[in-house]
């Protein structure tokens, strides 16, 4: 199963303030654990939303906003892409993640992620589910 873990965002993470040594050791040595464990497939920390854009899809009609974005609250300063046996293995590994957010309150989103079969219903002949397949396989060749 895999789980895209959100790190949501702070005043502080919106105003572009890095985070410290410590902060940053720290998350090594948690992502270093995560590797071992062989669980982490993808980690990033974020730029602002002064630095995002929104595309707002209505029908049609695509309009670009430019950050920054109002709730912050609702944004996110990173993501780790983990793979693990179960949603309470998940949660498990973002209890031992440090604070990302040093001094205030933070919070970590944990969402899992669809793989293939859950679209089984959606795709009785399997046909979309190989093309996404071979995409895959594309894009894992490619890095």
């Amino acid at each position: 199963m895999r789980f895209m873990i959100l790190v949501k965002a702070s005043e502080d993470s919106e105003a572009g303030v890095m985070p410290g040594e410590e902060l940053l050791a720290e998350m090594g040595r948690y992502n270093e654990e995560l590797v071992k464990a062989g669980v982490l497939l993808a980690g990033e920390g974020l730029h602002p939303s002064s630095r995002g854009t929104r595309v707002r899809f209505s029908g049609s009609q695509r309009t670009v906003i430019d950050g920054p974005f109002a709730e912050t609250k609702e944004l996110l300063a990173g993501f780790w892409l983990i793979q693990v046996k179960s949603k309470e293995e998940a949660i498990e590994w973002v209890k031992r993640a440090p604070n990302p957010m040093p001094g205030t309150e933070a919070e970590i989103e944990i969402r899992q992620v669809f793989d293939a079969e859950d679209f089984a219903e959606s795709d009785p002949s399997g046909e979309l589910r190989a093309a996404e397949q071979r995409l895959r396989q594309q894009v894992a060749a490619q890095a």
